[in-house]
C-alpha cells in the first residue's frame, strides 16, 4: 500500500498519507492533518475517542472476495438521538476505499458509488421515512433522516473531516441485507453495501495472528451520584440511559461516567417477570436482561399495558422479550424486506407470509428500569402499527425528535411460558385463558374431521340399540361416546403444540 509521508505541522511528528486519504491524525499530538495541492494544514486537534465494544482496529488486515485490504483510520459519529457510531475506513488495491459502519450490533460495509448527472437523489428536506428511492437499478426505502456530528477520529480519512462539523444522512435499506446512506453537503455522496458479519472478512492482526472472534465487553460496578448506591452496567459502551435501583434516578451514562437527570416516580404495584441482571437461554444464544419498560396505549379512554424486557447477548447484540396479557414474544430486528411499507396499508408481504393489520395506536412510556441504548425517558411516545401472520408479527415504530426521524420494524415470534421458564430459570408464570394475537393455531389434519361423520353414525347405531333398554344406561352411553371426539381434538391439540415446539420458531429447536 503505497503512502506519502510529511511533518506534522503541529509537532513535527512523521505523519502518513496513504493514496487518497485527505486527513490523517498525527499519532503524537492527535492533530487532524489536511493535506491539499500544495502543502498540509493543521486543522485543528481532535477529541478523545470513546471507548465501544469493536473488534477492529487501525492496522489490522484482511481479504474482501479474494482482495487484500487494510484497516487505516476510524472516525466516531455522534448520533441526533444519542449514542456514538464507529465508521471504519478500508484501503483496497488500486486506490479504491471501503466504509465499514459498525451501530447497535450490526456492520454494514459500503462502497462510494458515482451518481451520474441524469440519476438525480431526492433532496433531503424532501425525503420522508419508507419513501422509496431508486440506487444503481435497486429500490431502497427510506429509514432514517437525521443530523449526526462527526465526534472525532483517527488514522487516515478519505473525506474532509473536521470535528463538531455536522453531516445530514439518509439511511436506506431494502431486501437481501442491502444498505445505503445518502450524505448531504456541499453535494451529495452515496454509498451502497450490505449487512455483513466481521468473520467473514477474515481478519488478522498486524503479526498474522487471526483475530479473537469473541468480544469481549464485561460489565461494570458504578456508583450512583445522586445516593452512592451501588449498581451495574452490563453493557457499559452501549448504554445512554440507566436507572439507579436504590433512589430511581434517571442517570445519563456518557462513557462510564453517570449524570443525575432526574428522580422517577416508584412504580405501584409493579412485578416483574424477570429480574434485571437474571441469565437465560432463548434460540440457543444467551441473554442478559438489561432493561424494563412498561408501555401503554390508550383505546376509546382505556389504557392497555404491557412490559418489555430488554436482552444482551455479545454476540447478537439487542433483543427484547414481550409480555402482553400474560402471553410472551421473542422480538429481533426484521430484515430491510420489511421497510417497504409506510405503516397506511392493512397487509403487507414478508419472508414468505402476508402480515395483516392488527392495531395501530401510540405507545407511551410510563417505567423505566435498567440500562438502554437510546435516551429513553418516561413518557417517550413513538407512533406504531402491528402487523401480524401467526405465529409472527412485524411491529413499526415511528420516531422523532428536533433532529432525527426514524422507523424501527422488529419481526416477533411467539413463545410460551414454558419456554421462558426454562430458558431463564423462573417458576409459575402465570398462563393465559384467552388466545393471543400470534398464538399459533393448531392445525388438526383431515382425520380428526373424517372422524365426526363416523361418530355420528356411531352415535345413532348406539341410541338406536339401546333405545329400550334403560333409559339412564342410554343417557350415559351416549355421553361417553359423545366425549370421545372431545378427547381426540385434545390429543391431536396437544401433538401440535409439540411439534410446534420442535420446529424451527421453537427456542427449543437450536438447543
Amino acid at each position: 500500500m503505497k503512502s506519502r509521508k510529511t511533518a506534522c505541522p503541529s509537532c513535527g511528528a512523521p505523519v502518513e498519507f496513504t493514496v487518497g486519504s485527505m486527513v490523517s491524525v498525527c499519532e503524537f499530538c492527535q492533530s487532524a492533518v489536511a493535506r491539499t495541492d500544495r502543502k498540509v494544514e493543521d486543522i485543528g486537534k481532535v477529541a478523545e475517542l470513546v471507548e465501544t465494544s469493536s473488534r477492529l482496529r487501525c492496522g489490522l488486515s484482511g481479504r474482501l472476495k479474494n482482495k487484500h485490504f487494510t484497516v487505516v483510520g476510524r472516525v466516531q459519529y455522534q448520533h441526533p438521538a444519542g449514542g456514538v457510531w464507529d465508521e471504519w475506513y478500508l484501503a483496497l488495491p488500486g486506490g479504491r476505499w471501503g466504509w465499514l459502519s459498525e451501530a447497535q450490533g450490526k456492520t454494514y460495509l459500503m462502497f462510494q458509488k458515482k451518481l451520474s448527472g441524469n440519476s438525480r437523489t431526492p433532496d433531503f428536506d424532501d425525503l420522508e421515512l419508507g419513501e422509496t428511492v431508486k440506487l444503481g437499478g435497486a429500490e431502497f426505502n427510506v429509514t432514517e433522516r437525521g443530523v449526526a456530528t462527526a465526534l472525532t477520529a483517527e488514522g487516515d480519512i478519505p473525506w474532509a473531516f473536521r470535528g463538531g462539523a455536522e453531516h445530514k444522512f439518509v439511511d436506506l435499506q431494502a431486501d437481501e441485507g442491502r444498505f445505503a446512506t445518502l450524505e448531504y453537503g456541499t453535494t451529495t455522496n452515496a454509498y451502497v453495501g450490505q449487512e455483513i458479519s466481521l468473520d467473514s472478512l477474515n481478519l488478522e492482526g498486524g503479526a498474522g495472528e487471526v483475530l479473537d472472534a469473541k468480544i469481549v465487553t464485561g460489565s461494570v460496578s458504578l456508583n450512583c451520584p445522586k445516593c452512592g448506591g451501588a449498581l451495574t452496567l452490563h453493557a457499559p459502551d452501549a448504554a445512554l440511559r440507566v436507572t439507579c435501583p436504590s433512589c430511581n434516578s434517571l442517570l445519563d451514562a456518557d462513557n462510564g461516567k453517570l449524570t443525575y437527570l432526574k428522580t422517577l416516580s416508584k412504580p405501584k404495584k409493579l412485578k416483574l417477570r424477570l429480574k434485571l441482571g437474571s441469565e437465560g437461554k432463548l434460540f440457543g444464544e444467551k441473554y442478559t436482561v438489561i432493561g424494563f419498560l412498561g408501555r401503554f396505549a390508550m383505546y376509546g379512554g382505556i389504557s392497555y399495558p404491557w412490559q418489555e424486557y430488554l436482552l444482551y447477548s455479545e454476540k447478537n447484540g439487542f433483543r427484547w422479550l414481550i409480555y402482553n396479557d400474560r402471553h410472551w414474544s421473542f422480538a429481533s430486528p426484521a430484515a430491510g424486506e420489511a421497510m417497504k411499507n409506510s405503516g397506511k396499508t392493512n397487509a403487507i408481504a414478508y419472508d414468505g407470509d402476508r402480515f395483516r393489520i392488527y392495531d395501530r395506536g401510540l405507545a407511551t412510556v410510563k417505567h423505566v428500569l435498567g440500562e438502554f441504548y437510546w435516551k429513553v425517558e418516561a413518557g417517550e411516545k413513538v407512533k406504531t402499527a402491528d402487523y401480524i401472520a401467526p405465529p409472527r408479527m412485524l411491529s413499526y415504530e415511528w420516531s422523532k425528535t428536533e433532529k432525527s426521524s426514524e422507523v424501527n420494524v422488529t419481526e416477533s415470534v411467539y413463545v410460551t411460558p414454558e419456554m421462558i421458564e426454562v430458558g431463564f430459570g423462573v417458576e409459575n408464570l402465570p398462563r393465559s385463558f384467552g388466545v393471543g394475537p400470534i398464538q399459533p393455531a393448531p392445525s388438526f389434519g383431515k382425520g380428526v374431521f373424517l372422524s365426526w361423520p363416523a361418530m355420528s353414525v356411531l352415535i345413532l347405531l348406539t341410541y338406536a340399540a339401546f333405545s329400550k333398554a334403560d333409559p339412564w344406561l342410554c343417557f350415559y352411553g351416549l355421553v361417553a361416546l359423545a366425549a370421545l371426539p372431545v378427547a381426540l381434538l385434545a390429543y391431536q391439540y396437544s401433538f401440535e403444540r409439540k411439534r410446534w415446539e420442535d420446529s424451527d420458531y421453537s427456542p427449543y429447536a437450536t438447543e
